[in-house]
């Protein structure tokens, strides 16, 4: 049996994941117990995790970022390489994960939602603005109005928010949705059309 002397990139990205573990659970308030009962990893698990007693892998860590709501790089702490970039951070709204996709402050703004699979009771709101949404994929129930639809992928909708609305899913799977948003009613302008082929083209 053999070891490589001296440390190596690898060996020092895995000796930071546990205290980064640590610092991400001190700075969103969680207990152990509780980070426990989301992920199915046992409490001693994790606090070996977070001494460092216990190697991470993905079957850890992946559970432990769903469950923060984070980018398993960032548990990681890994490095991009080339051009910096900045990176979006999911944000939690009532129920759903929310992804800013727009950086720049606009008319329009772009964001992509992930709705959990919990059937829950329409609440209808309105706001000002003007919104668009195209299903990526599940199944989204949108109440618009006294209309009640589902929306499956590919499938689009585009509405005035001053009409009560509300969207979720009925509990059978998560759906995730690319929505366009204008908070002074502005619409998505289409400048380029397909061309309608002439009825006697070949």
């Amino acid at each position: 049996m053999w070891a490589m002397e001296g440390s190596t990139p690898i060996t020092e990205t895995l000796d930071g994941v546990g205290p980064r573990l640590k610092r991400l659970r001190a700075e969103r308030n969680v207990t152990l117990a509780t980070l426990s009962a989301v992920t199915g990893i046992s409490k001693s698990a994790l606090s070996r995790l977070e001494t460092g007693q216990r190697r991470p892998s993905l079957e850890l860590l992946l559970p432990i970022a769903q469950a923060y709501q984070v980018p398993l790089d960032e548990l990681i702490g890994s490095t991009e390489v080339g051009a910096p970039r900045v990176r979006a951070r999911p944000l939690r709204v009532h129920d759903k994960i929310v992804l800013p996709l727009t950086r720049q402050a606009g008319p329009l703004q772009a964001f992509k939602i992930v709705v959990p699979a919990v059937r829950a009771k329409p609440e209808l709101c309105t706001h000002e603005g003007y919104e668009w949404m195209y299903v990526l994929s599940g199944r989204l129930r949108l109440v618009l109005g006294e209309q009640d639809m589902m929306l499956g992928p590919g499938e689009v909708a585009e509405f005035d928010t001053l009409v009560p609305h509300w969207f979720g899913t009925l509990g059978e799977g998560a759906a995730e949705i690319l929505s366009l948003f204008g908070r002074q009613g502005e619409r998505v302008h289409v400048r380029v059309k397909p061309r309608r082929r002439a009825a006697n083209a070949r």
